[in-house]
C-alpha cells in the first residue's frame, strides 16, 4: 500500500495580507527557459519553461477578511440588509474567495456578466483579456431587492442565517434568464440539470459587487482537508519542485484508461525535457447532477487508485475543485481550464466531450464530442495554457488491459461505456481484468449497493463514504 495518498494542507486557512480586505498573493514565476531540440510532433508544439504559470491578471485574488478584522466584520454584517445563499451560491462564494476566478473580486456586475455571456472573456484595465466563459452571478427576487432599498452593501447568509460575506459597492440589474441559458448551453430545451437547479425558479434580478468573505468556507464533511486553494496548491507544487503541472479534471471514478492518459502525459513531458512534471488530479466537488457518483464516494475510489499504485502518489496531487458543474460542454470547459491556470497548471488534459451530457430531450449527445478540445485551442485568454488532447483509450482484449485504440485492429478493442460500467457495478459483476483496480471497483460496487431498494421498496439514503 502506498504511503501518503491524499495531500492534507499543512497551511492553515489565514489571510495572506493583513493590510486590506481585498488583497493579492504574489505570483509564482521563475523566468528560466530551457531550449530543446524538438524530437516529436508533440514537442514541436510547446516550449519548455521552468516554474509555475502566472495567475490570470498577474495576481491571485484572495477575498477573505484578515483574521484580526473578522469580529468587526461580523458586527457590521449584522447591521446590513441580507440575502440568503443557496447551497450552490455558497459554492460560488468559495470559488471566488480563493481566487479560482481571478481577477474577479466578487459576483459579476452587469458589464462583466455581458462580457462573459457574449465574448467568453473579460477585458482588464490594461486592455488585455482573460478567459471567463460562465457567468458567476447571484440572483435575488423582488422582495430581496426591496429589502436592500438604497444600501450600498448587503450581507450574504447561509441556510442557518450565519453571515458568510459582505457584498460591497453593489449593482442590481435584470436577470435575462432565457438569454443566459441560450448563450451558455446553446439550447433552452427543458431538462438541463444546472438550469433547473439554479436558474428556472431563481429571482428576476442579479446583484453584483465586491466580496469580503468573513471566514474560509468549510463543509465539515470529512473532506475539507482535500480542498486545497490555489495558494495552497502552488505551495505544494513548489514544495515538490514541480517544473510543470498538468491538470486532469473528472467527475467520475478513475478507471485504468484515465490512468493511462495521465501516465502517458507525464512520459511525454519528460521526453520534452521537463524534470519533474506533477499531476493535479482535480475532481469536481461542487454541484453535480443526481445520477453522478457523489463526491465522498469518488474521493474514496480515487484513494484506492493511488493505494493500488495505478497512479504514483509521489508525482500526483489529489485535490477537490469546489466549482459547481454546468454540463455546458465547450463553453464550460473553458472555465475548467482557466481555473487551473490560477491553481498553477500550465498543461490541461482534455478528452472526448468535456463537460458534456446527453441531450435532455433527444437521444443524442448535446455537444459535438470534438468541439471542446477545438474550442480550448482557440479560446481567448487561454493562449498561455498548453492544451493536451488525449488519444482514445479502450480495453485491449489481446493484452487484457486498457490501451490506446489502434484502428488497424479495431476488432481487438472493447469500449466500456459509463452506462455499461454502472450496470456492471449495480449488478455486482466484475469488469474485464485490467479495466479498473480491484480496490477502486469495490468502492464503486459498494456505492451502487447503497442505492439498492430495501425490502419495503424504499431506496436507502446514500451514506457518505
Amino acid at each position: 500500500m502506498a504511503s501518503t495518498v491524499f495531500i492534507q494542507s499543512p497551511f492553515p486557512p489565514k489571510s495572506l495580507n493583513k493590510s486590506t480586505n481585498t488583497h493579492f498573493v504574489r505570483s509564482f514565476k521563475l523566468p528560466v527557459s530551457i531550449s530543446l531540440k524538438p524530437r516529436t510532433a508533440f514537442q514541436k508544439r510547446f516550449s519548455v519553461r521552468a516554474g509555475l504559470i502566472e495567475p490570470d491578471g498577474g495576481k491571485l485574488v484572495d477575498l477573505h477578511v484578515p483574521e484580526p478584522e473578522r469580529e468587526l466584520k461580523k458586527r457590521e454584517a449584522a447591521s446590513l440588509p441580507w440575502v440568503k445563499l443557496t447551497r450552490i451560491d455558497l459554492q460560488w462564494v468559495h470559488v471566488l474567495s480563493e481566487g479560482w476566478a481571478s481577477p474577479l473580486t466578487g459576483f459579476m456586475r452587469e458589464s462583466e456578466f455581458l462580457q462573459t455571456l457574449h465574448f467568453n472573456s473579460l477585458r482588464l484595465d490594461d486592455g488585455s483579456f482573460v478567459n471567463m466563459s460562465v457567468p458567476i452571478v447571484l440572483a435575488i427576487d423582488d422582495s430581496q431587492k426591496e429589502r436592500i432599498v438604497e444600501s450600498n452593501k448587503v450581507t450574504l447568509v447561509d441556510s442557518d442565517d450565519n453571515p458568510v460575506a459582505i457584498l460591497t459597492n453593489i449593482e442590481i440589474y435584470q436577470h435575462p434568464k432565457e438569454e443566459r441559458i441560450a448563450r451558455t448551453w446553446g439550447t433552452t430545451a427543458p431538462g438541463l440539470p444546472y438550469v433547473e437547479e439554479t436558474i428556472t425558479n431563481a429571482g428576476n434580478w442579479l446583484i453584483g459587487g465586491d466580496l469580503e468573505v468573513i471566514e474560509p468556507i468549510k463543509y465539515h464533511d470529512g473532506l475539507d482537508r482535500f480542498r486545497l486553494s490555489p495558494v495552497e496548491l502552488r505551495q505544494e507544487f513548489e514544495r515538490r519542485k514541480a517544473d510543470a503541472v498538468f491538470a486532469f479534471q473528472l467527475r467520475n471514478p478513475v478507471h485504468n484508461g484515465h490512468a493511462l492518459l495521465m501516465t502517458d502525459t507525464r512520459r511525454r513531458l519528460l521526453q520534452m525535457g521537463y524534470k519533474n512534471p506533477i499531476l493535479l488530479l482535480h475532481p469536481l466537488g461542487g454541484y453535480t447532477k443526481a445520477d453522478d457518483v457523489p463526491l465522498s464516494w469518488r474521493m474514496k475510489q480515487h484513494e484506492k487508485v493511488l493505494e493500488d499504485g495505478v497512479l504514483d502518489p509521489e508525482t500526483t496531487v489529489v485535490s477537490i475543485f469546489p466549482s459547481p458543474m454546468h454540463y455546458a460542454g465547450p463553453t464550460e470547459v473553458q472555465w475548467h481550464a482557466k481555473a487551473r491556470i490560477n491553481a498553477g497548471a500550465n498543461f490541461y488534459i482534455v478528452g472526448r466531450d468535456p463537460a458534456g451530457m446527453g441531450h435532455p430531450i433527444e437521444k443524442r449527445d448535446l455537444y459535438d464530442a470534438d468541439h471542446g478540445k477545438k474550442v480550448l485551442s482557440m479560446a481567448p485568454g487561454l493562449e498561455r495554457l498548453n492544451i493536451l488532447p488525449f488519444r482514445v483509450a479502450a480495453y485491449d482484449q489481446t493484452q487484457g488491459k486498457m490501451a490506446f485504440f489502434d484502428p488497424t485492429r479495431a476488432q481487438d478493442f472493447l469500449f466500456i461505456s459509463g452506462t455499461k460500467m454502472r450496470s456492471l457495478a449495480k449488478n455486482k459483476e466484475n469488469p474485464p481484468d485490467g479495466f479498473m483496480c480491484p480496490g477502486g471497483w469495490k468502492v464503486l460496487v459498494e456505492y451502487y449497493d447503497s442505492l439498492t431498494p430495501s425490502e419495503n421498496g424504499r431506496v436507502h439514503e446514500v451514506v457518505p463514504a
